[in-house]
């Protein structure tokens, strides 16, 4: 008599629904078929893989180790960045009362003309130093995914920033003091210089990088 109620009651169990019915994907006659609840008669320790289960995994990040060498580095390219924008005011105040003297024909001031002189060499002092430490530790961090598109993004702005002021102290200014059209140039070609560089340390300020 107990050995017929067990049975009676495992084909009970058997045959109860989990949570509805599904469709048998072998027969085509619309008759559906439980879900028997296979979790609940498996090993005690034991875990059933299920499709749920797999998209809920997620990879854990790989860790990536910089140098010591990488955040002195980063330390001095972070300081040496922040006197770009009060180096930019100054060449720009300085720059411009050079320009509008040789644009009306009036004599040069002195002092515009030693402190955009005096500008000029600590920006390209500063640039080269950022240019070396960036562009260093860029490598260096090259297998690290977390950050890499800004990090790109500021790298090629500034070598375009680099580029353009090259260009403008080395090949404009040299003509600039005969021909307006070689200021123009000169002047036009800093301020977009100025303007890359601006961008790319903005895209910096975006996130912790």
């Amino acid at each position: 008599m107990k050995t017929t109620i067990v049975v009676l009651s495992a084909l009970v169990l058997l045959t109860l629904p989990v949570e509805g019915q599904q469709a048998d994907p072998a027969a085509d006659t619309g008759v559906t078929r439980p879900v028997v609840a296979m979790a609940a008669f498996a090993p005690v320790g034991v875990t059933l893989a299920t499709d749920a289960g797999a998209d809920t995994v997620r990879r854990r990040p790989k860790a990536i180790e910089v140098s010591d060498a990488y955040e002195l580095r980063l330390r001095i390219h972070r300081y040496a960045s922040y006197t770009t924008v009060p180096l930019f005011i100054v060449q720009s105040v300085a720059g411009n009362q050079l320009y509008q003297a040789d644009k009306t024909g009036a004599l040069r001031p002195d002092w515009a003309r030693n402190v955009h002189k005096a500008g000029a060499a600590a920006l390209g002092t500063v640039f080269t130093i950022n240019t070396v430490t960036g562009l260093w530790n860029l490598w260096e961090s090259r297998d690290n995914d977390v950050g890499r598109t800004k990090r790109l993004l500021h790298s090629a702005l500034l070598l375009a920033s680099d580029a353009g002021f090259t260009y403008s102290g080395i090949a404009l200014a040299n003509g600039g003091r005969q021909k307006q059209a070689s200021r123009t140039s000169h002047k036009n070609v800093a301020y977009y210089s100025m303007g890359a560089a601006l961008a790319g340390y903005g895209i910096m300020l975006v996130g912790d990088h």
